[in-house]
Formats: structure tokens, C-alpha cells, sequence
């Protein structure tokens, strides 16, 4: 066992602080301040959770709010759009209009032939592209709408969105207002047609002549980047042109940064095909983008350019699950990874151009106030730490000082009681103590002092113990003995040495091998030998040894090991003799009564052997005989009253035969020789056979018969099957003869803890608590020996004794007027491991009986036997071993019925010369004996045997064994 580790007094006092005051201490201030900081955790945690689902909440509202406002706007812009569409269309179609004299004079012609107006007088600009020639431009349609002058001032001038109005036609001309010279901004060939601003709002992409909307391009009159809502302007079906109202994207963001965005957030506006068409500078870091161009203003115009592909969010991988969310739903929020940071997108669809507004807001800006909040908390919590750990630090400066006061005024007082200790193991038993304040210490002081005196009492009564240990040893041992290995002398002390006239008490070991009994020598001497090469301290051994007058007498002679050398053989040894002569003879004595008992025994199973076969014999006559005048007179007419007769016999040799089985059965497990094989029992199958056997006595009786539902599969004990089937119907059968007519019998089982319980349960009249004591008696029937119903009064003390056989135990529980419930408990088993090897073929039928040997040396058994299968054999017979050895000769039989008991011997030694003769090896045998022991039939079979009966025989069961055992060797006739 290992030692437990040693401290000085001053680290124990220090360790027992620590443990007991310190540690609790900082492990529930440890505990506080960690829960403090976990708690401000779940706080924020909480806080943030709310108020990102109120973030959600707000910038849905404002980005649907916002959308509403900017669909409106656009609405408007829309409407303004129609009425310039409706004025335009009225100009072109007034031919009979006339322009004023000032509006003829603003119009010029280019050397390269571009008509325009070259001066501003309030109105609006005019442009005629010279891919239209001079001669056929049509100038009187740009007087004509100059009426419409007016109306575009006031548009421009109402809604601060609109940064320019135009009309644009088939033929390239274009109408702008507010004015500006248009050949220093437009090239010269521009076909008009070709822009998105023209295109949009013809018949092809605009059947229904509404208002649409361009995406973002840059603007051929130099105002930067802008879209439009176009609408087309028709003579009849003819697309004469298009009005437009422009909006700058400057105007439009400078619109969208007006917006008012929570948790100072912004707006970005984004076309159906998902592209920025208005990004406020808040913005532009986030989505890392600016308002440029690859080419210059004039060639951009030319190549009609819209906005980069930077602008393009489709093309942005970090946006792609905010894209699928908006194509998922028209408004929702999303948080996505913008700038690097954490933010939240909610966005709202303007229905009128199917534009998305979406308002972005940094998460930090909404969590800012409750993180500086926790932040501020979790500062407080490490103050609490610090502080902490200097109050400990001063706390176990303290501590340590106040240990080693302790430590102080403790040591001295206990080196005086360690001291007093020593005292008493030098052997002074009357220390002396120092005053010693401490009343622990005084107490132990005292308690030494105690200990002293008892000592110096202990060391009296060891002195008289020991007197009077040598006083016992001299009266109850015959010797005490020493061997001194070196000299090989062994000393002999005490009355021994009288009784066995020893004239000195140190002998040599030849001296004392003398007088050990010469049958004993050498075995004692391989003993000591034995004993001196090993290394046993104990030794002992039991020899004669001769008396003073030359008689042996037996001792028993211990000692143990006193000293042993450097390579640990033995040197001294010590040990008393006892004489252990009355012993002996008691186990003589024993051995004789063990002897004379196994005598009796075998005498005892020789008369159950000749018993078993001097009762069968004549029962087997009986029952064949019997059931063969049944079956002759159940064939003849007006047999009925001879078969009843005849079944009375069967009846009664039934009873008989059962009641001399349960005697034998009985006398067997009284000697302890029944030998039981053990095996997994279906439950089910056993409940099942053993219901289908008694079910015809139950009806003839009018009694219902129910068994319990088996169902379950798996469910197993572990018995001998034939047994426990004995100890079933044998509780069956009472169930049933002592049963109430028209009563019920009921057979089930129960699972219970230990094992299962089968159980037999009879609304009888029931057994009173007297009844009940006298149960298990043998040949107790309760008052019921003058009654009709048979029995012997055997078969309750049979089945107990084999339920206790098979590790079980039998019990009832009985109620007076209601019924007894009989019940076997058995250990519980597992499946057996089964597989199925094949069917058995049909048997043919036979042209020819089958030839059958029968060795039965009872003339009515051989009749029997003949009878029974008449129908599927020729029975030959044989009285003797040696006359079935003479017709085995010459006789291959192809069944041998074979008895055990024959008058010239053993029927076995028949069975071992057909297993050994080659054309006799493979004959089947079936054992049918008298002698119907397990032990007997088991040993038929190892000798090669078939099958086994007992007599008296069944036919029935026999012509059914002979069937299966013929089956393989001829055909049956039927």
C-alpha cells in the first residue's frame, strides 16, 4: 500500500487554511463575477436580437415608405409626361399654326447642313441632324412645335426632378428645352432613332403607347448621366416620334440622399436588371463605385453608353445572395457584407418602373449604443477582478502570518507528547507531561500517560499468559519440537518425551527416523525436503511414530519458520506434536459407514432395476393385449360393448402403469439417481402439447380448457423437457379430476425476475390453510382415498422433488370456494441455435411387408408386438441372446425390436455384435425394455441403438417410431 505523503506541521495548518477557507472563498467570488459577465452577455445578446428585429422592422417600413414617395414622384413625372405627349401631338397635326416672326429668326443652317436654332429667346432648342438632307428636313414641323414651348417651361419649371424636356422624331430631329446650342453638343450625323431614348417607346418595345422608362445613359446634350420617361407620339399608326422627360442621375441621387434613413443610413436605386441607377456618396465606398467613363463625352454620346459594368450587380459575387433574396420577394430585409462591414439591406419594388429602392445601414451604427453599454459593463467586471485579486493578495499575506503563530503554539506541546511517546516505547511507562494549554493536546498528554499504565497492566497479564500457555501446550500437546538445520538435530520438550521413552531431548534425525513407521518414512522425508527447497513458513505432516512400548500412534506435527539464511532456506524451525489416534479411527470408522451406505445404494437400484422390469413385463402384456382386442372390436360389427371393455382395461393399466412410474420416479430421485438433460425449452410448444394431451379428458369431463396466449417469441427455460412436461400434466390432471363439472382449467405463464413462472389455475373448490400443509406428503390425498377419482397421492411429491431438481421450486396459492393456482418457477433461457437440415421424403408405398427381428423372451410381449405391426411387418422372434445370434447368421432383418433383459444376459451385447458385423452395421435398432432408466437408454444410444421405449408400449407410439426408422430401408405396404 503506498504512504501517504508528510507535511510539516506549518504547511498542514497552511494547506487546511487554503482548502477549507480560501478556495470556497475565491470559487464563489469566481462564481459571482462569472456570472456577472455572462449575464451582461445574455443582456446584449438579447438587446442586439431585439433591436436587429426592430432595425428589420423599421427599415421596412422606411424603404416601403420611401418607395411609395418615389413612385408617386414618378407618377407624376409620368402624368407631366402624357400631357406633353397629348400638346405635341396636337402641334404636328395643326397645319394651319403659323410661327411668329422671332421664332423664324432663330433658326439657322450649318455649313455641313444641321438646322438649328443659333439663339435662346426663352424657348427651346432645335436640332435637324444632316443625315436628314436640307431638302428634305422638314422645317415647318419644328415652327409647328414651338407651341409647345410654353408647356415645357412650365413642366421644367414645376418639377425640380426634370432637368430637360425633348421630342424627338423618325426623321432625327429633336426639339430640347431648356435651350442650348445644340450643334456644339450633338454630333452633326446623329441618327436619333438609334438611342435607347427613341427606341424604348416604339411599337416594338412599347405596343401599349404608355410611358416607359430608359435605363441609365449619358446624355447626348452633355448633362451627364440620366434616364428618361419616354412616350411615343403617333399620326395614325405611323410613330411620328417621342417625347421624353429627363431626369439626372445627379438630380435623382441628390432626391435619393434627401431621404430620411434611420441610424444614418442611405438609398440606392436599382433597375430591373439590377443595375445602380442612383448611388448617394454615403454609398459609393460600400459598393466601390463612381460615376466614370472609359471615352470621351463626344464618343460616349455617339456610342450611346450606359452606365459601366461596374454598375452592374449581377456581376458582384459578394451580392449574389442579396440578388436571389430581392428576385424572391418584392420587400424584405437582408444582411449582407458591404465596405467590409456588417449591414442591412431592406428593399421595396416601385411598381411603375419596377425599379428597387434599397436603404443600407451599417449594423455598428444600430448596436453602437448597446455595445458601448456592455462594453461599460465589462469594464466594471475586470475592475471586480482586479480588486479581487488584491484583496487576496493582502488576504493570504495574512493567512500565511496567522499559520506560523499556529504553527507556533502548536509544535512544542506536540513535541512533548511525541517525546512522552518515545518514553513509553523505551519502556518507561510513566512519562511525565509539561503544562500544555491546548486541551486536545493536554488530552493526549494524558491519554500517553493512560496508555502507560495499561501498558505496564498488559505486560503483567503477558507474564501469567504466558505461564499458563505453557501450562495449556504441556497438557494438550504431546510435544514441543525445535529442528536446528545446521547441527540436523531436532529437540523434543514436554510429556512427549516420557510417552515416547526418549532418554534425551535432542536427537539426530536418524534417531528420530527410527522411530517413524517404515510405511511413513519416506513420505515424510520428500515432505522435508520439499519443505526446505520452498518457501512456505508453515509446515506440517501426519505419521506413526513408535510409544515407549513400541505401539504406533498417529501425530500431527506443525511448526513454522523461526530463522532462514541469505538464499532463505530454513535454519529453525519450530512446532508441537498432537496426537490425532481418535481421529484416525473416526475417519476409519467413516469410510467403513461410507462404504456399507454405497453397498446399500447399488443394492437398493438393483431391486428398482429388477422391480421396473418385474412390474412392465406383465403391464405390457396387459395394456398390448388390450388395446389390440379395442382395435378388433372396434372393426367387428356389434363389437361396441367388448372395445368398452377393452378400454376400461387400458384405462386401468394406464393408471397402473402411471402409478408405478411415479414409485420408481419417486424411490430415483430419493436415491438421488435421476439423471436429468438439461436443454432450451419453447414455452409455447410446451404449454401447446401438453394442452392438445389432456384437452379429450377435460371434454369428456365438460370442462373448458384455456391456454394463455404464447405469442411471444424467444421465451425459453432451461429444464429437462420430458420432466417438466411430467410436472405439467401431472398438475393438469388434478386441475382437472378435482376441478367443479363444467369448470375451467387454465395454463399460462408469467415473466418474472428471477426466471418464468408456467402456472395451472381450476375454479375447484380450493384448499383451506390445513389442506395446504399436508399437500406435499406422500400418499396424502386430503379425503379424497374413498372417492372415485384415482390417484395414489405420489404425483404432487414427485413433481416438487423434480422441480427442485431442475433448479425450480413448486408452489400454489389456494382460496377456499374460488379455485388453486399450481405453479413450477424455472430459470429463464436463451434461443437454442437451430437450422433446418432438409425434410424427410415421403415414404412410398411397399409391395412387400418390411422384415422385423423382435428379441423378447415374454411370449405375450412377443404377441404384442406381432400384433401391433402386422399391418407393416413380418416379426420374427428370438428368446435369447444366442438364438438371435444364430438368426443373425443367416437372417438381415430390417428393424431389430431388441429387450435388454434376457435370460442369458445383457440384450446390449446383441446390439454391440451388429455394429461390429459389416452387413449388420447399418440395421436400425429400437430398445424396448422394462427398465426403463435414462441412464440405461442413454447408454443404448452411445452403443449405437436407434431409439428407446419403455414398456408397457403404446402401438401407437411404436407403429409410428417403427414407420420413421423403416422409412429409409423398405417401402411400406398400406
Amino acid at each position: 500500500m503506498p504512504r501517504s505523503p508528510r507535511y510539516p506541521l506549518r504547511q498542514w495548518i497552511w494547506r487546511a487554511f487554503v482548502q477549507s477557507a480560501l478556495i470556497p472563498l475565491v470559487l464563489v467570488e469566481s462564481v459571482l463575477i462569472a456570472v456577472y459577465l455572462l449575464t451582461n452577455t445574455a443582456i446584449r445578446d438579447t438587446q442586439l436580437d431585439y433591436l436587429q428585429q426592430r432595425a428589420a422592422q423599421d427599415l421596412t417600413g422606411t424603404v416601403q415608405r420611401e418607395g411609395e414617395i418615389i413612385g408617386r414622384r414618378l407618377e407624376g413625372l409620368e402624368a407631366q409626361a402624357k400631357v406633353y405627349q397629348a400638346a405635341t401631338t396636337r402641334a404636328l397635326s395643326d397645319m394651319t399654326y403659323h410661327a411668329d416672326a422671332l421664332e423664324r429668326s432663330r433658326y439657322s443652317i450649318t455649313p455641313d447642313g444641321v438646322h438649328y436654332t443659333h439663339r435662346d429667346d426663352g424657348r427651346a432648342a432645335s436640332f435637324y441632324s444632316n443625315v436628314t438632307p436640307v431638302d428634305k428636313q422638314d422645317h415647318d414641323k419644328a415652327l409647328r412645335l414651338s407651341r409647345v414651348d410654353v408647356l415645357m417651361r412650365w413642366i421644367r419649371d414645376a418639377n425640380p426632378l426634370v432637368s430637360a424636356l425633348y421630342f424627338n422624331s423618325w426623321d432625327s430631329y429633336n426639339r430640347i428645352y431648356p435651350f442650348f446650342m445644340t450643334p456644339d453638343r450633338y454630333a452633326h450625323d446623329m441618327v436619333i432613332p438609334d438611342y435607347n431614348f427613341y427606341y424604348l417607346a416604339d411599337a416594338k418595345h412599347n405596343p401599349d403607347r404608355k410611358v416607359v422608362w430608359t435605363d441609365v445613359y449619358l446624355d447626348p446634350a452633355g448633362q451627364g448621366w440620366m434616364m428618361s420617361a419616354v412616350a411615343p407620339v403617333y399620326r395614325g399608326d405611323f410613330l411620328e416620334g417621342v417625347v421624353g422627360l429627363d431626369v439626372t442621375v445627379g438630380q435623382m441621387v441628390s432626391e435619393i440622399g434627401n431621404l430620411q434613413v434611420p441610424w444614418h443610413g442611405y438609398a440606392v436605386l436599382v433597375s430591373r436588371d439590377q443595375k445602380v441607377i442612383a448611388l448617394p456618396a454615403a454609398g459609393e465606398q460600400d459598393f466601390g463605385l463612381n460615376e466614370l467613363t472609359d471615352y470621351s463625352y463626344a464618343e460616349a454620346v455617339r456610342r450611346e453608353v450606359l452606365k459601366p459594368d461596374d454598375f452592374d450587380l449581377k456581376d458582384r459575387h459578394d451580392l449574389q445572395p442579396l440578388l436571389q433574396a430581392m428576385n424572391s420577394s418584392a420587400s424584405a430585409v437582408k444582411e449582407v457584407s458591404l465596405g467590409g462591414r456588417k449591414q442591412l439591406v431592406a428593399w421595396s419594388e416601385i411598381p411603375q418602373t419596377g425599379w428597387r429602392l434599397l436603404v443600407v445601414v451599417d449594423e455598428a451604427n444600430i448596436f453602437q449604443a448597446t455595445n458601448n453599454l456592455a462594453e461599460r459593463y465589462q469594464q466594471i467586471g475586470y475592475l471586480l477582478i482586479a480588486g479581487l485579486l488584491f484583496f487576496y493578495l493582502l488576504f493570504f499575506a495574512w493567512m500565511w502570518r496567522r499559520s506560523r503563530l499556529l504553527t507556533a503554539k502548536l509544535a512544542k506541546p506536540m513535541a512533548d507528547v511525541v517525546d512522552m511517546m518515545g518514553e513509553l516505547g523505551r519502556g518507561n511507562f510513566k512519562p511525565q507531561a509539561d503544562d500544555i494549554e491546548i486541551d486536545e493536546l493536554a488530552y493526549m498528554a494524558e491519554s500517553a500517560q493512560q496508555t502507560g499504565r495499561q501498558l505496564q497492566a498488559s505486560e503483567d497479564e503477558r507474564h501469567k499468559a504466558q505461564s499458563q500457555l505453557e501450562l495449556v501446550l504441556e497438557s494438550t500437546t504431546e510435544s514441543v519440537w525445535e529442528v536446528e538445520a545446521r547441527s540436523m538435530t531436532i529437540t523434543v520438550r514436554g510429556r512427549g518425551v516420557k510417552r515416547y521413552g526418549l532418554n534425551i531431548q535432542c536427537l539426530t534425525f536418524a534417531e528420530f527416523n527410527h522411530r517413524v513407521h517404515p510405511d511413513d518414512l519416506d513420505r515424510l522425508r520428500q515432505l522435508r525436503f520439499g519443505f526446505a527447497d520452498s518457501m512456505d513458513d508453515t509446515f506440517e505432516a501426519q505419521y506413526r511414530f513408535a510409544d515407549a512400548d513400541g505401539n504406533y500412534v498417529w501425530l500431527l506435527s506443525r511448526g513454522k519458520v523461526l530463522e532462514r539464511d541469505s538464499n532463505g532456506r530454513p535454519l529453525r524451525v519450530a512446532g508441537t506434536h498432537v496426537d490425532i489416534s481418535g481421529l484416525k479411527q473416526v475417519q476409519e470408522d467413516l469410510r467403513r459407514a461410507s462404504l456399507e451406505a454405497q453397498e446399500a445404494s447399488q443394492a437398493k437400484s438393483r431391486f428398482l432395476s429388477s422391480m421396473s422390469h418385474e412390474l412392465r413385463t406383465p403391464l405390457n402384456a396387459i395394456y398390448g393385449f388390450a388395446q389390440l382386442i379395442e382395435l378388433d372390436a372396434q372393426e367387428q360389427p356389434g363389437g361396441e360393448q367388448q372395445a368398452d371393455y377393452a378400454r376400461e382395461i387400458v384405462n386401468a393399466s394406464r393408471h397402473l402403469t402411471a402409478l408405478v412410474e411415479d414409485i420408481l420416479d419417486l424411490s430415483s430421485i430419493e436415491s438421488r439417481r435421476q439423471q436429468l438433460r438439461f436443454s432450451a425449452v419453447d414455452v409455447a410448444d410446451l404449454l401447446r402439447s401438453c394442452a392438445e394431451l389432456v384437452l379429450p379428458e377435460a371434454l369428456q369431463r365438460g370442462q373448458q380448457l384455456q391456454v394463455m396466449a404464447t405469442e411471444k417469441p424467444g421465451l425459453f427455460v432451461w429444464a429437462d423437457v420430458r420432466r417438466v412436461r411430467q410436472v405439467l400434466l401431472n398438475l393438469l390432471s388434478n386441475a382437472i379430476k378435482y376441478n367443479n363439472p363444467q369448470g375451467m382449467v387454465s395454463l399460462g405463464f408469467e415473466v418474472r425476475a428471477t426466471g418464468i413462472r408456467l402456472w395451472v389455475q381450476d375454479t375447484g373448490p380450493g384448499l383451506d390453510s390445513e389442506q395446504q400443509a399436508k399437500l406435499f406428503q406422500p400418499f396424502q390425498r386430503l379425503g379424497w382415498e374413498n372417492s372415485t377419482i384415482p390417484g395414489a397421492g405420489i404425483g404432487l411429491v414427485l413433481s416438487r422433488e423434480l422441480a427442485e431438481l431442475m433448479d425450480g421450486e413448486l408452489g400454489l396459492l389456494s382460496t377456499p370456494g374460488i379455485g388453486s393456482r399450481f405453479w413450477i418457477d424455472l430459470p429463464s433461457a436463451a434461443a437454442p441455435d437451430t437450422s433446418v437440415h432438409g425434410q424427410v421424403d415421403v415414404i412410398e408405398q411397399a409391395k412387400e411387408l418390411a422384415a422385423v427381428l423382435c428379441v423378447e423372451d415374454h411370449p405375450a410381449c412377443m404377441r404384442v408386438l406381432q400384433e401391433g405391426l402386422r399391418e407393416l411387418a413380418d416379426v420374427r422372434g428370438a428368446a435369447s441372446i444366442q438364438r438371435a445370434y444364430a438368426v443373425l447368421e443367416s437372417f438381415t432383418p430390417d428393424l431389430l425390436l431388441l429387450d435388454l433383459d434376457l435370460p442369458d444376459g445383457d440384450g446390449l451385447h446383441i446390439l454391440d455384435m451388429m455394429r461390429r458385423t459389416p452387413h449388420l452395421s447399418e440395421v436400425p435398432v429400437l430398445v424396448i425394455s422394462a427398465a426403463a432408466d435414462d441412464e440405461v437408454f442413454a447408454d443404448a444410444i452411445r452403443r449405437g441403438a436407434q431409439a428407446c421405449l419403455a414398456k408397457p408400449i403404446d402401438l401407437q407410439q411404436l407403429r409410428q417410431m417403427a414407420i420413421k426408422l423403416l422409412e429409409d430401408v423398405v417401402v411400406i405396404n398400406q
